[in-house]
């Protein structure tokens, strides 16, 4: 069973950073497309960011371009959410979310909550101005 352990969030001001860690256990497959999405009060789940776990493909959305990173520590079985920049639209629960994949796929398809059927539990982001 796919398990996943989100941490690192925290408050912060307009301008700082913070790195979200997610640890997964119970992999079977060979790849998977990991993502990070994000739910602020009232709005509806929305994706953040993507990486297969194969061959290292990153995804992004519009508004986090350029300031937040994802990457992967195969190693670990864990991915990261590196955010720099951050404003105040950024603060949301952000969650990780996994899937499985062929190797030679690409994430790029899975934009949906629903297309991931694994979940973490989530971390507080809050950026105040």
């Amino acid at each position: 069973q796919v398990q996943l352990v989100e941490s690192g969030g925290g408050s912060v001001q307009t301008g700082g950073s913070l790195r979200l860690s997610c640890a997964a256990s119970g992999y079977t497959y060979s790849s998977y497309c990991m993502g990070w999405f994000r739910q602020a009060p009232g709005k509806e789940r929305e994706g953040v960011a993507r990486i297969h776990t194969g061959h290292g493909s990153t995804y992004y959305a519009d508004s986090v371009k350029g300031r937040f990173t994802i990457s992967q520590d195969n190693a670990k079985n864990t991915v990261y959410l590196q955010m720099n920049s951050l404003k105040p639209d950024d603060t949301a629960m952000y969650y990780c979310a996994s899937r499985e994949v062929y190797a030679t796929s690409w994430c790029d398809e899975y934009r949906e909550p629903a297309s991931f059927p694994y979940w973490g539990k989530g971390t507080q982001v809050t950026v105040s101005s």
